[in-house]
């Protein structure tokens, strides 16, 4: 970890002035919290990532504008279990409807309501339930870290565990937060963001340099993880900054840049390794580095290739030494290098050992590698002896599980 952060307890309420609250609404779940709502006491700079996928959902469309044109953002509503994706204008119309009533009973432009939903594709939102699950929201809304931690749990669907984080950092000589909460679990295969992700702080921050740190942050998180090859059409991740720590406006690039940076950086990493290791039926993280590639580039190309391949997620299901399906996800990618000088290696419960080099198999404990490859985190480490560059890419295992949940995921 970075020498400037430390990790705090609480998730999206932890910076100064945020507020957030979860209730249940039964948007289509029952006897679940289903319904989340960050606050900020103070106007918001936001930026965002959103969805490459070519359908995207109405929510998607929304955000998207906000952030373009809003002079401010101040909330986010989400809703679980409907994704409001491929509803037409009766979707867009339901995104209207939830921000006006937010705005209304927050004293707020509709315009400062962002909007976020997960779930089922094609099913329209029951407006009547989400504008009541808004009124119980804005009701509960508080700044205590447990009004956070129910706000990250109602966001969740397929999800085993609520995801969330907070670290403390300095920015010009001034303490600062920053917080965050996600869900993800399956159709995950982000390309510019994540499932749906908040992050929070109080960082004073223009907003040209916040959408700069948050479009760089994804690349060597979000976008290196997968835990099925779908990306899907609702994927989002906004930040919100109030400037309540009261530094001085981060303008420019330098040192406060690059401690906001770090904290970024360190923050979407974690969340992002969380979504990887709790995908759909998996049973541990699956964590392929590649180090000593040509470029930078490559080495992204190559261990995204290793952790997306469903042979090598069964592999590490079955506890398989089957190195030659990670060769084979190398050899596949469309990185051109030389067999011959890969180095493969198996880590798990703190111990490595090496399963291939010179162009050929090592002898090595089939009893060890399956030891290795049984850990609750499994990492692939190839070492190319190319260059010097490096990249991580997390995936998690491919069980008979992530079928059976998604066979009947509608029901």
């Amino acid at each position: 970890m970075e020498k400037n952060l430390k990790v705090i307890e609480g998730g999206i309420t932890a910076p100064q002035g945020f507020e957030a609250a979860g209730v249940e609404a039964g948007v289509k779940y029952k006897n679940r919290k289903d319904m989340a709502l960050v606050y900020s006491t103070a106007p918001c700079q936001v930026a965002g990532t959103f969805t490459s996928n070519v359908v995207k959902a109405a929510p998607v469309l929304w955000d998207k504008k906000l952030v373009e044109t809003a002079p401010f953002v101040q909330a986010v509503v989400v809703n679980s279990g409907i994704a409001n994706a491929c509803t037409g204008k009766q979707g867009m119309d339901a995104c209207e409807a939830e921000a006006k009533c937010a705005g209304k009973l927050l004293g707020i432009p509709e315009t400062a309501v962002l909007i976020g939903s997960t779930g089922v594709i094609g099913m329209q939102m029951p407006v009547d339930r989400l504008e009541a699950g808004i009124e119980k929201l804005v009701a509960a809304k508080a700044g205590t870290l447990e009004a956070g931690l129910e706000a990250a749990k109602a966001i969740m669907t397929t999800d085993t565990v609520h995801k969330q984080i907070a670290v403390e950092f300095r920015v010009g000589g001034k303490k600062a937060v920053m917080g965050a909460m996600c869900k993800g679990s399956g159709m995950i295969h982000p390309n510019m963001c994540t499932m749906l992700g908040y992050v929070s702080t109080d960082v004073k921050i223009s907003k040209e340099l916040l959408q700069k740190a948050v479009s760089a942050a994804v690349v060597d998180s979000f976008n290196m993880i997968s835990v099925d090859g779908d990306t899907s059409t609702n994927d989002t991740l906004l930040v919100l900054a109030n400037g309540l720590a009261d530094n001085a406006e981060i303008q420019a690039d330098g040192a406060d840049y690059e401690e906001f940076c770090e904290a970024l950086n360190y923050v979407t990493k974690f969340l992002a390794r969380k979504m990887a290791g709790d995908g759909e039926g998996a049973t541990c993280l699956f964590e392929t580095k590649v180090v000593n590639a040509d470029t930078k580039q490559n080495a992204r190309i190559l261990a995204k290739s290793v952790i997306c391949s469903s042979l090598s997620k069964a592999a590490i299901f079955g506890h398989d030494c089957n190195f030659g399906r990670f060769l084979c996800a190398l050899g596949y990618s469309g990185v051109q290098f030389d067999p011959d000088k890969v180095d493969l290696f198996f880590e798990g419960n703190g111990k490595r050992i090496q399963v291939f080099g010179d162009g050929a198999p090592l002898g090595y404990s089939e009893e060890e590698a399956t030891e290795l490859l049984s850990a609750p985190e499994v990492t692939v480490y190839v070492d190319m002896h190319a260059g010097d560059q490096e990249a991580t890419a997390w995936g998690c295992d491919l069980s008979y599980d992530y079928v059976k949940i998604n066979a009947d995921y509608r029901s």
